[in-house]
């Protein structure tokens, strides 16, 4: 860098620190000025826009795939070659359909541990003495299991409706399959007069024990999934320690013809191995 950068450096750093400074324990008269300009008429304030607006926003839009994005333009910069910036776009989807799908899982576990819990409400307010409808309005609202679908229940439960048909209805939300049992043994308490208490605790226990197995059965599958993972980043770690060595693998695999075609033949087997290994830990869970 020639003098003068190094002075216009140094300038532009000791004005910054001192504008920082004057911020810091200087006069407040700029700072009130501002904000009576920015915000004594419009109530305009950054933190609160940034805060309440644009998060949410950037939430909703910018998912953990976008991720892969990031890394893929890092690998470009240093690479100096847009491909890996091409194969990043080209993961783009398959990385949204696995965090979709990740999220679907989890709501699912949420709706299906929320009906388990109405359920043991429910049947505990029975047996307490409560009507079935107080005690099905009582444990909606306490758990939560009924999601979206909890006011055209309490509506039918209150009003005389068909409560399992709205059951039924409710059921066809994500980890809400349960809701059939309650509508069935809803349905058999009022047509021939079953005990609908003893009912519900034994469809709670039941969807208890499924969701054991279920946990179970994952605990035993996580060992496939943390393999699986370890060796699709084996390639990355061959990378990172061939550059740290001085081999600089990348202008071999991007720059040369021997090095993208082992570069394709490579992304082409990682890509199957990886969907195989998903296919069949996937294939275990739902059976």
């Amino acid at each position: 860098m020639s003098q003068g950068g190094v002075w216009g450096a140094a300038c532009a750093g000791a004005c910054c620190a001192g504008g920082a400074a004057w911020l810091a324990t200087g006069s407040r008269t700029g700072v009130r000025r501002l904000r009576r300009l920015c915000g004594a008429r419009t109530g305009f304030a950054p933190g609160r826009l940034l805060r309440e607006r644009l998060t949410p926003r950037l939430r909703g839009r910018a998912g953990g795939e976008w991720w892969c994005l990031v890394a893929a333009a890092a690998l470009a910069l240093l690479g100096r070659s847009p491909l890996p910036l091409v194969l990043g776009g080209l993961c783009l989807p398959a990385v949204r359909h696995g965090l979709r799908t990740s999220a679907a899982r989890a709501r699912r576990e949420r709706g299906a541990e929320a009906v388990v819990a109405l359920c043991g409400v429910f049947a505990g307010e029975v047996r307490a003495g409560r009507q079935p409808p107080g005690a099905l309005v009582l444990a909606a609202r306490e758990t939560g299991g009924l999601g979206a679908a909890r006011a055209p229940v309490i509506a039918a439960a209150r009003f005389g409706g068909d409560v399992p048909a709205a059951l039924r209805t409710a059921a066809r939300q994500e980890g809400a399959e349960g809701l059939l049992g309650l509508a069935a043994c809803w349905r058999v308490a009022v047509d021939r007069g079953a005990g609908l208490a003893a009912g519900v605790q034994r469809l709670e226990r039941a969807l208890r024990e499924e969701r054991a197995q279920r946990a179970e059965l994952r605990a035993q599958l996580a060992g496939a999934r943390s393999t699986a993972a370890l060796l699709a980043g084996l390639p990355v770690m061959g990378l990172l320690l061939g550059s740290a060595l001085g081999a600089r693998p990348l202008d071999v695999l991007l720059h040369r013809p021997a090095g993208l075609a082992c570069l394709a033949v490579g992304v082409s087997l990682e890509a199957a191995g990886l969907w195989w290994a998903l296919r069949i830990v996937r294939g275990a869970e739902e059976q």
